[in-house]
């Protein structure tokens, strides 16, 4: 059973910063699986943020977080990272990451619980 616990949201001015974790419970296997994070606004559909390989660890992000916000992973620790900076209050949201159903797989399949952020102005 694959559980994910993200934790590190919390209320932070505009302009600040934050980091959220996500640590995996499935231990030696989490370097095989690309892992994201996205994140829900009240009223709005679940948005992709940002993601990460296993292996090389490619990145891609969301337009709106480019430059702003960096996606890492620490395999040794089972753990993924989403560091924030420059927050904006538009990035207030339930930040939830995310691992893909396969290595091979581009679909996500597995949630945590969220985190939530609030970005105030």
């Amino acid at each position: 059973q694959v559980q994910l616990v993200e934790s590190g949201g919390g209320l932070v001015q505009a302009g600040g910063s934050l980091r959220l974790s996500c640590t995996a419970s499935d231990g030696y296997t989490f370097r095989s699986y690309g892992m994201g994070w996205f994140r829900q606004a009240p009223g709005k559909e679940r948005e992709f943020v940002a993601d990460i390989s296993a292996g090389y660890g490619y990145t891609t992000y969301a337009d709106s977080v480019k430059g702003r916000f960096t996606i890492s992973r620490d395999n040794a620790k089972n753990t993924l990272y989403l560091q924030m900076n420059r927050l904006k209050p538009e990035d207030t949201a339930v930040y939830y990451c995310s691992r893909r159903a396969s290595p091979w797989s581009d679909e996500y399949k597995y949630w945590g619980q969220g985190t939530q952020v609030t970005v105030s102005s």
